[in-house]
């Protein structure tokens, strides 16, 4: 499929959800959104901002553009907007930009008068054409790449901040945008779920946690060291957690809510005799153009559909286990997008399935 194909089609079913929410024209401001409905331009200069430096108008009969003069040559020339499917429209830097919002006016954000449809959108973007379905793998390849690359040049008495800029490094070699790196190292793994990176120097156990982002979409994958033997809890802790999300990965099928998944996670940290760990962190959701777009919890309506992707994140104190998946037809076993080759893991029995979950790579 080319841009303009896969845009017309996503435009379609814009407007079907434009006319079913009574909006005559949809604002899209956000990065996900435009990425989503472009078929991948970045927007995001500051990937600080979820706002990027151009917005798209869409009406029944339009699609545009709206920029500035600083962005506008690049976005026309290096992205092709205009042979994308939308007019481009770039005004001086230093004027606002005169975005028509003639009629009802639906948004991607909350904006005073608008009718939010963030929620629907983020419905409508899981739902992967085959085509991004392709660069969803190609990104697992590439962030499981940087992450093998980084971690296997950890070594005791590097800072977390060095720790960081490997995995940064790796990741924008392989022409994928770090979003998220969060280093922990020793005690500081059993302290944090969301561990920034810090001066602290590592003695002998490390954990990598990397978001990467490309043509919009984001992988999600977290690896673990340790130099020297594991100690037993610690390694009994990491078989826990790889059971738990050999569990809710296998449990990952078409036609399966989030709420009821939520449950699902329960019910596994239950067996593997960590009942409350669940509630220290999330446990994660559908991915796509959000690190993720819906998250597992009691009573979320949103179902799992052939196409789609899961990250999943169960942690018990001191462990994590992470991987980015894609949902295949009912009965079958997800594939794992951001498996590392060569990588230590267990193969876990899950029902009639069986789940190849990573371990803790063990330097001695």
């Amino acid at each position: 499929m080319d841009y303009a194909s896969e845009v017309q089609t996503k435009l379609a079913r814009v407007r079907t959800l434009m006319d079913a929410q009574g909006v005559d024209t949809l604002w899209l401001r956000t990065v996900s959104n435009v990425a989503w409905i472009t078929g991948g331009v970045d927007t995001a200069v500051n990937h600080a901002d979820t706002m990027g430096v151009a917005s798209v108008v869409i009406t029944p009969n339009s699609a545009t553009v709206y920029t500035n003069t600083i962005e506008g040559p690049r976005l026309g020339t290096e992205d092709g907007i205009e042979a994308r499917g939308f007019a481009l429209r770039a005004t001086p830097w230093e004027q606002p930009e005169p975005v028509d919002r003639g009629g009802a006016l639906g948004v991607d954000a909350p904006l005073d008068g608008a009718k939010d449809l963030s929620r629907e959108l983020k419905v409508l973007r899981s739902r992967l054409l085959p085509v991004e379905v392709e660069r969803f793998r190609a990104l697992g390849g590439a962030c499981a790449g940087a992450m093998d690359a980084a971690i296997r040049r950890v070594r005791p008495g590097m800072s977390e901040w060095q720790i960081a800029a490997a995995l940064a490094g790796e990741t924008y070699a392989r022409d994928v945008t770090p979003i998220v790196v969060l280093i922990a190292t020793d005690e500081r793994i059993h302290r944090y779920r969301h561990p920034l990176p810090t001066s602290k120097i590592m003695d002998c156990y490390a954990m990598l946690v990397l978001c990467g982002r490309r043509a919009g979409l984001v992988c999600s994958v977290t690896r673990l060291v340790h130099f020297g033997t594991l100690p037993p809890d610690i390694r009994a802790k990491m078989d826990a957690c790889a059971e738990v999300d050999a569990a809710i990965i296998a449990a990952s099928q078409p036609g399966v809510s989030l709420g009821a998944l939520f449950k699902a996670l329960q019910d596994a940290y239950a067996r593997a005799g960590f009942a409350d760990e669940w509630k220290l962190h999330h446990q994660g959701g559908t991915a796509g153009y959000g690190a993720r777009e819906f998250i597992a919890v009691p009573g979320e309506t949103e179902m799992l559909e052939p196409g789609m992707v899961c990250a999943w994140n169960p942690s018990i104190t001191g462990v994590k286990s992470e991987d980015t998946i894609l949902v295949l037809e009912e009965g079958g076993t997800p594939e794992i997008l951001t498996a590392i080759d060569g990588w230590p893991v267990r193969a876990i029995a899950a029902g009639d399935q069986t789940i190849k979950r990573p371990l803790i790579l063990e330097v001695l």
